[in-house]
């Protein structure tokens, strides 16, 4: 199986917020939706999913792993509750969300108790999130490269994390962006109002076929159907090598989520 190209992400949006933006992705054709434990909102985008008629294999459901849920007792228990909160037997996806703080529950741990949870069937494929190279050197010491499907980080034109896709890449690790438009940030970006203008493209159609055309998987999220709507146009437009060329000098190493409990030395 491989990750799709684009899908909806559902942080920060709770209650009949989330349920209207995934009742109307899904109606808007979406097929992709993102959810987390953190996120506390997986009992409402398993309803929204169950209401929208949409066959089961019809989806790529990604769910993210709590740190609280890391130790071997408590993975494989926590995932099945989520699945019983989004209606299904199954994920498509499951991805360790951060790093374990200080270290307190081993990689080696984690990353078994999540190959298990693939091993009975509870999700498609594993992953992890927020990974460092060094955090990628151990997650692939304990099940391999090929088990690890992604690694979903921040990436936008302002952080393009160059170094961790590298060595994503030279592993076969596809790349997830989260926050590909940076909160809002590069929508009014010069440079990318100019080639948002040759394309007659909006800035975040631009953004999101960046990270696309770089092989990223992208899942923006949104509470406006016309916005979502717009978004999903992003997966046509071709953008040209100058038009990348570009953007790439517009990284400037600005990251926006670095939470102080949990985030790892950054690369």
């Amino acid at each position: 199986m491989s990750i799709p190209a684009f899908g909806l992400g559902t942080f920060r949006l709770k209650d009949q917020v989330v349920i209207d933006s995934v009742r109307n992705a899904l109606a808007l054709g979406y097929r992709v939706i993102d959810t987390a434990q953190i996120y506390g909102n997986e009992a409402e985008v398993g309803q929204a999913i169950a209401e929208s008629g949409v066959p089961r294999d019809q989806l790529f459901i990604t769910t993210k792993i709590w740190v609280d849920n890391f130790s071997a007792d408590k993975l494989v228990p926590s995932l099945k509750d989520s699945l019983a909160k989004l209606r299904t037997d199954h994920v498509d996806l499951t991805l360790i969300h951060w790093p374990s703080p200080k270290g307190a529950v081993p990689v080696q741990e984690f990353m078994s108790a999540l190959a298990d949870a693939k091993a009975q069937g509870l999700t498609r494929q594993i992953g992890v999130s927020n990974f460092t190279i060094d955090l990628m050197q151990q997650a692939i010491a304990v099940v391999g490269a090929d088990a690890i499907a992604t690694n979903q980080v921040e990436l936008h034109p302002y952080l393009q994390n160059r170094k961790v896709a590298e060595f994503a890449d030279q592993h076969g690790i596809h790349l997830t962006s989260y926050m590909t438009l940076a909160y809002g940030k590069v929508l009014k970006d010069p440079v990318i109002e100019q080639i948002a203008a040759r394309h007659n493209a909006t800035t975040a159609q631009v953004a999101l076929a960046w990270a696309m055309q770089l092989g990223h998987a992208v899942i923006p999220s949104s509470t406006r159907p016309e916005n979502l709507a717009s978004n999903l146009k992003a997966v046509d437009l071709r953008l040209s090598n100058d038009d990348m060329a570009q953007i790439a000098t517009l990284d400037r190493g600005e990251r926006l989520t670095s939470p102080a409990s949990i985030a790892p030395a950054w690369d």
